[in-house]
């Protein structure tokens, strides 16, 4: 009996499910994490780079190599647990060290990173955190670390995951360029959610990083949308006003089209994607459970103030965009219906002109056949009187011979002139 065929990528999918675990870390230990992206074209870029560069820091401590197409990696390297992951647009980089440093915070730690390595990478930094994991102690002593390690006028600080943590950052660049968290583990908290705390902490940071990229390229696109938007709202102005001819009207119209078009086609993706990392900071907020500590203000309340805004005018350039170019193909459809109705008008002319002409070449063509008429009987009528010459010998005069032919030669004339014309005519038709 054949059994049933499974489809080739059922053991793929369902082992990617579980392929990036959690991280595993207990109190005290300090975090490193680091996350690089390409300057341009990130999404198309050689993956191979990073894979090559990951591999530059695992022969530096002798680690075992990740898989050709690997697009994660997880070991020892030294003293350190580094975890590698590839995303759609970047890297990231997090090491974990048991115990932490007598200064909190301290620059050295990031050493697990040499120098000479960061310098070789295939990008750039997006973002880097310094996480500093310890017991947590009394709430006195948590506050008084917490207005020495930050800045207090942005200090976001919570209980998360049902009190089993404390977690606080000012989202502040430090001295050293890193980011500080700062994370007090309760007592009986488990090594398996300690590591999920950190890893949510990391990508909050990561995606919110990767999110405000669309708020920079927004602020560089607002002055060149505004004068797009003048321009064309001037074109409606001058179609409405009928102050320039529709032909002097389009190439202006169909420049501000192309330029439009091409705002949204090379902006889309980042749209896209500031609202797909939008929608992960938000959902990474609100897994750890946030509960106010001593009246501080939450993760989400910083979000909510400090960067939500900048979201919010994303999405209201990206709706600004649409809209302009909604208008623009608009006011090209009004354009063109106006084209259409004054050359409607101009055919319209020409046809009643092209009637007059024929009117016109109606009566001359009558005129010209009466005159053909007049102009062959004549000669016809000279031609028979020279024919029936001999017949005035007879004792009719010449006179009256002509007289008698006149009238049926100008008959038989005019006869075979309007047969030739009928002929004419029902083969034309």
């Amino acid at each position: 009996m054949t059994p049933i065929q499974d489809h080739p990528l059922r053991y793929t999918l369902a082992n990617e499910l579980h392929a990036r675990p959690f991280p595993v870390a207990s109190a005290p230990c300090t975090v490193i994490f680091l996350a690089i992206k390409k300057s341009e074209t990130a999404v198309a870029r050689n993956r191979s780079d990073d894979i090559a560069h990951l591999t530059d820091l695992l022969d530096r401590h002798g680690a075992q190599h990740p898989q050709p197409d690997a697009t994660h990696y997880a070991g020892q390297i030294g003293r350190h647990w580094l975890k590698w992951e590839q995303h759609t647009e970047f890297v990231t980089y997090t090491a974990i060290t048991q115990n932490v440093s007598d200064r909190a915070f301290n620059p050295a730690d990031f050493e697990v990173f040499p120098q000479d390595w960061l310098s070789a990478s295939p990008g750039q930094r997006i973002t880097s955190v310094m996480m500093r994991v310890v017991s947590r102690p009394q709430d006195q002593a948590v506050r008084a670390a917490l207005s020495d390690w930050f800045e207090p006028e942005s200090l976001a600080v919570s209980c998360v995951l049902d009190d089993a943590a404390i977690c606080a950052s000012d989202f502040r660049i430090d001295p050293a360029g890193h980011m500080r968290f700062a994370l007090f583990v309760s007592e009986g908290t488990g090594r398996r959610r300690t590591g999920r705390v950190i890893q949510r902490l990391c990508e909050i940071e990561t995606y919110k990083a990767m999110s405000m990229l669309g708020f920079a390229r927004v602020k560089a696109l607002t002055p060149r949308i505004g004068a797009l938007d003048g321009k064309l709202t001037d074109l409606m102005g001058q179609m409405t006003d009928n102050t320039a001819h529709p032909d002097a009207l389009l190439p202006d119209l169909l420049s501000t089209s192309t330029e439009l078009e091409t705002l949204s086609a090379r902006c889309s993706f980042r749209f896209g994607a500031t609202g797909a990392y939008e929608a992960i900071v938000n959902q990474r907020i609100s897994v750890l459970r946030e509960e106010r500590f001593q009246g501080g203000q939450t993760f989400a309340d910083f979000m909510m103030r400090r960067y939500d805004p900048a979201i919010r005018t994303v999405k209201a350039t990206e709706r600004r965009l649409q809209a302009l170019s909604d208008r623009a193909i608009r006011a090209g459809e009004l354009l063109r219906t106006r084209v259409d109705v004054e050359r409607s008008a101009q055919n319209q002319a020409l046809l009643e002109s092209m009637d007059r002409r024929a009117d016109l070449a109606l009566r001359l063509q009558h005129t010209v056949e009466g005159l053909s008429v007049v102009a062959i009987s004549y000669y016809a009528v000279s031609l028979a009187s020279y024919l029936l010459y001999p017949v005035t010998k007879a004792g009719i005069s010449k006179g009256m011979l002509t007289a008698l032919l006149t009238l049926p030669v100008v008959a038989l004339v005019w006869w075979s002139v309007r047969r030739i014309r009928h002929r004419l005519e029902t083969q034309s038709g």
